[in-house]
């Protein structure tokens, strides 16, 4: 029996809205957007990935050389929670040898750590001027250093001598060789309003690792360039709701493979599309909407 004109236009209105989804998701999933997931309360920096509060973060990965080359042998994974005072990172470094600061102090501010084993955020809140922005540093032995940059100056480190109040810690797994670290900065520290879903920062996350002549540098967003100082190639940090259990890719009944988009972002588009698939299968089989 031939189908009638109505459910020819149904299909095709279930279709095209189909369709719109799909291109919504293809967008969202934005290699240069970073998200910091909102978290119930405070708490003291922690180095643990396993707790619920960094497991529930969105990780990205830096893995590029400067220039845009793959290091994949230090790939290195970083996750951001924020709360209404705070915003949260934590750096898992793996390394094959480390460059350490000798006497390390990490009570009192350490000029010049940029010389050392580091993992840095480069966060800036003021779109206008993107050559003003908060530089944030932190080694594996807990030394840590912040800067008000202003490329505009000749010696923009002089900005080392600014205190944001925001406070660190690390630790170093011998066995695994994997270092990782842990800030947490006031968003008193990044602008002047109170943080709220929605915020945008411009952002690149950097690592310097290993002694040299054999120096590796890695970032997130490549810089194109000799330095980490160009603001014109940052990312975007986006702060995003906290997720409850019951949402996409955690909903209980849901396989892994049939959850539209689970935390991974790499993994966002094929499982949405092997979703959509399924969906509407379903739809054209049953004649109604799931």
């Amino acid at each position: 029996m031939h189908r009638s004109l109505e459910t020819h236009m149904r299909d095709g209105v279930i279709a095209c809205a189909l369709v719109f989804v799909a291109v919504q998701i293809l967008m969202a999933v934005d290699p240069a957007v970073m998200e910091s997931t909102k978290a119930g309360e405070d708490m003291a920096p922690s180095t643990d990935p396993t707790i619920s509060f960094w497991r529930e973060a969105h990780p990205v990965y830096a893995d590029k050389a400067p220039y845009g080359q793959n290091q994949p042998r230090y790939r290195t994974e970083v996750r951001s929670r924020w709360t209404e005072r705070n915003l949260y990172f934590l750096f898992i470094c793996p390394y094959e040898a480390l460059n350490l600061k000798p006497s390390p102090s990490s009570s009192t501010e350490t000029f010049q750590l940029w010389d050392w084993d580091v993992a840095e955020v480069f966060i800036g809140s003021d779109f206008q001027d993107i050559r003003r922005y908060k530089e944030f540093e932190i080694s594996p032995q807990g030394e840590w250093v912040d800067l008000d940059i202003d490329l505009s100056k000749p010696h923009h480190e002089d900005g080392w001598t600014w205190n944001s109040g925001f406070t660190v810690a690390a630790r170093i797994d011998p066995v695994a060789k994997i270092w990782y670290g842990a800030m947490r900065i006031p968003f008193s520290a990044l602008q002047s309003h109170a943080a709220a879903v929605g915020d945008r920062f411009r952002i690149n996350l950097f690592r310097s690792q290993g002694p040299p002549p054999n120096r590796i540098e890695v970032v997130w967003q490549p810089t194109m360039s000799h330095t980490f100082h160009t603001p014109e190639r940052f990312g975007m940090l986006r702060l995003v709701a906290e997720e409850p259990n019951w949402s996409l890719g955690r909903r209980p009944g849901l396989t892994p493979a049939d959850a539209p988009f689970p935390l991974a972002p790499q993994f966002a588009v094929p499982r949405f599309f092997h979703f959509l698939s399924k969906s509407f299968i379903v739809w054209t089989k049953d004649n109604k909407t799931i």
